[in-house]
């Protein structure tokens, strides 16, 4: 089992986190049988967050072109950042019908609740996008650029609360720990507070509990658009191509020399056949062509970077080195 981070960053106690990533989780008393073409899609966090848009996303494209020949239940299964259920992919091993959405975040929670099981021990799928970051405030935020928040950030490090949707060594705590860095900021000194996925972050921009959140920004496009939120930067290399994003700068082009990128893709429990992870695979290089599918990426500004199989997990490799050397430094593990 991996070390747990320093205190502070995951408010939970031991106990509650060793019996919900030891017990396995039930899927919502989903039985299939051994001729059904039904899937159980695991959402490894709460409805509205990345992982839940993604998962649906591929669900609704598959169902909508009878992809699998079955239907799909969704279980959202909250907790540990991703780890819980990453824990029951892992206690489901041999199930043939069962895929989980997986992506950095996922990867960084189970380092910080140290968990037994990570993405690795899964067998991999596909990647199916990535999507830069973006960096949100309330509406009557007093910082009304990047700029700004840089300012009073660089000032005062400890006194702004910084908001992500994943735990540490996810991608809304990766992104702002190394803007810290890249700003002067020691890394340390940032003030992180952790929220199971986007809706949960959203309440508490909304709620002023905390000053800027770190996400994606798909998962703010309602919010934005009804003028309750504002996007200062994203964190790709150009600007993001939906509408209600144009304005918004690049860091880059902040004069931030910082490019960082989120990612999402698909699991299946250890030990299921060969033959079947082609299968699955071959699923989803069915759903990548279709229509729904790549309305789906326009839509919500994803990036196309899909791969699959093996080359998925030689890319899992590299993304767990990634997490467990940015956390070394950090002092969190």
């Amino acid at each position: 089992m991996r070390n747990a981070p320093g205190h502070g960053i995951a408010r939970w106690s031991a106990g509650a986190v060793a019996a919900l990533l030891l017990v396995p989780l039930s899927a919502c008393g989903v039985t299939r049988g051994a001729d059904s073409r039904d899937l159980l899609m695991i959402i490894p966090n709460s409805p509205g967050g990345g992982y839940d848009q993604t998962g649906r996303a591929a669900v609704a494209a598959m169902e909508a072109n009878e992809v699998t020949g079955g239907s799909f239940t969704v279980d959202n299964v909250i907790g540990a950042g991703g780890a819980a259920a990453m824990t029951e992919l892992i206690g489901d091993a041999g199930d043939e019908r069962t895929v989980m959405t997986v992506g950095l975040g996922v990867v960084g929670s189970t380092y910080s609740f140290a968990s037994s099981y990570n993405p690795l021990d899964a067998t991999p799928l596909a990647q199916l996008m990535s999507e830069p970051e973006g960096i949100l405030v309330p509406a009557d935020s007093p910082y009304q650029t990047v700029e700004d928040f840089v300012e009073a950030w660089t000032a005062d490090p400890g006194s702004l609360a910084i908001g992500g949707g994943s735990s540490p060594g996810g991608p809304d705590h990766l992104f702002p720990m190394q803007l810290a860095a890249e700003v002067g900021i020691d890394p340390r000194d940032v003030n992180y507070v952790s929220y199971d996925g986007g809706g949960p972050l959203t309440s508490a921009l909304l709620g002023a509990k905390i000053d800027a959140g770190f996400s994606g920004p798909a998962e703010f496009l309602g919010s934005i658009e009804d003028g309750e939120l504002r996007m200062l930067a994203v964190s790709g290399e150009e600007r993001s191509p939906q509408e209600a994003f144009a304005e918004v700068p690049t860091l880059t082009e902040s004069g931030i020399d910082l490019v960082f990128l989120n990612w999402r893709g698909l699991l299946a429990p250890p030990d299921i056949s060969e033959e079947r992870r082609d299968e699955l695979i071959g699923y989803l290089e069915t759903m990548h062509e279709t229509e729904e599918w790549q309305g789906e990426l326009t839509a919500n500004g994803w990036t196309d970077d899909f791969i699959t199989g093996d080359e998925f997990g030689d890319f899992l490799q590299e993304q767990d080195q990634r997490v467990a050397g940015t956390l070394e430094e950090l002092g969190l593990i």
